[in-house]
């Protein structure tokens, strides 16, 4: 087992973070850096401005896309029980898109289509190759305008959350062009919530249940769910976004916001909330293969790239150089380069971030509550990686 870390390193991690929340970057954050069998948690700041309670280390926080590896252990779990299997159609249990469509060009207008070469696999949706997702150069289409008239929220923020049902998100989707040929290209995000509707689909039961019975509870996950109870509020932060103008932050949603009550749409995408413990169980889990979880096949293929090189390429404001994606998550890069942050994981648009690094043993978790405006990491996860990692103990 390799050692952890300095108490110089621990102590100058801790500064950086510091400095962060008195600049009045965020109230306040709570973080963990593990290794060697040492885990450090900071809990700096309030959970909100103007609060006068310091935050506590049980502070509850919206992970926004950190949801969707959790939601992918589910699926890997319905996959080892044999209700289904990565090359199965979605079709046999998403009617909606059994025979999708496919844009001529992404410019073309809705009815410019050809017909799909092959069907949309399970593998497709919890890869993100299934076809629609993210565009990344800039433009107007007629697919953008038809997915924002719909109310998706797939290809934006996901918050305030979709007015749908599971059944109505999928049915609007399934109404769509695919903007690719099934398994043709990686596009971000939308494959998450409709792994969702899949795994409710396929378990026969919602996937708040499905959660917490398979992930949730044999983990210890107790503060892990899509909303926030009333007797946990207290424990709530308060979600903040950049000003336009003047560098200062407004209030986006409050503790009895939209995180008060069950969503309509529970997402897979990026809608649940957690704790630093909870995520800390989680991570760990898959650090042990999938302890007595998950088998460590499951894990394995979880963690295998399925980016190519012109993926990567397309995405960088993603993954970066050294990364790429494997299934509902982020994986080191199957080309072997490396980097700062390695490892697998991914980043929360709510300020958010866990990666664990087979490679140094490292796992750090970061928890905020400040939208993120880019893909690209923001100085205080930047510095966070930086610090965690000049902590090791070599």
């Amino acid at each position: 087992m390799p050692r952890g870390f300095t108490a110089e390193g621990i102590h100058a991690l801790g500064d950086v973070l510091e400095r962060h929340v008195e600049r009045g970057e965020v109230p306040g954050l709570v973080a963990l850096v593990a290794r060697g069998g040492e885990v450090h948690v900071e809990a700096i700041g309030h959970k909100a401005f103007g609060d006068s309670e310091p935050i506590g280390s049980d502070a509850i926080f919206r992970i926004a896309s950190i949801t969707k590896p959790i939601a992918g252990v589910a699926a890997m779990l319905l996959i080892e029980d044999g209700a289904m299997a990565l090359g199965d159609p979605v079709g046999r249990w998403l009617p909606e898109l059994a025979e999708p469509r496919v844009l001529r060009t992404l410019d073309s207008g809705l009815d410019d289509t050809v017909a799909a070469e092959r069907p949309i696999t399970v593998e497709d949706v919890l890869s993100f190759r299934l076809g629609f997702g993210s565009i990344m150069t800039p433009g107007d289409r007629p697919v953008q305008r038809a997915e924002s008239e719909l109310g998706l929220k797939t290809l934006g923020p996901p918050w305030p959350p979709p007015d749908l049902t599971p059944d109505e998100w999928i049915t609007r989707l399934g109404g769509l062009p695919l903007l690719d040929q099934p398994g043709a290209r990686w596009r971000y995000n939308t494959g998450a919530t409709v792994a969702g509707v899949l795994i409710e689909r396929v378990a026969g039961a919602p996937l708040a249940d499905v959660l917490r019975e398979r992930v949730f509870g044999p983990l210890g996950m107790k503060d892990t769910g899509f909303y926030v109870p009333a007797a946990k509020l207290g424990r709530f932060t308060t979600f903040y976004a950049p000003d336009t103008e003047g560098g200062g932050l407004h209030v986006i949603d409050r503790p009895e916001g939209w995180y008060s009550s069950p969503p309509k749409l529970p997402d897979a995408s990026g809608w649940l909330v957690s704790t630093v413990d909870d995520l800390w169980a989680f991570a760990s889990m898959l650090a042990a293969d999938g302890g007595n979880l998950l088998s460590a096949e499951s894990v394995r293929l979880m963690t295998r790239d399925r980016m190519t090189a012109r993926d990567r390429a397309e995405n960088r404001v993603f993954v970066g150089d050294h990364s790429g994606w494997g299934l509902m998550m982020l994986v080191p890069a199957g080309d072997g380069s490396s980097g700062v942050p390695g490892g697998y994981g991914w980043e929360g648009g709510s300020g958010t971030a866990w990666r664990t690094d087979a490679a140094t043993g490292l796992t750090g978790i970061l928890l905020t509550q400040r939208q993120v405006t880019s893909p690209e990491p923001t100085d205080l996860v930047t510095d966070f990686w930086t610090a965690a990692y000049a902590a090791i103990d070599a």
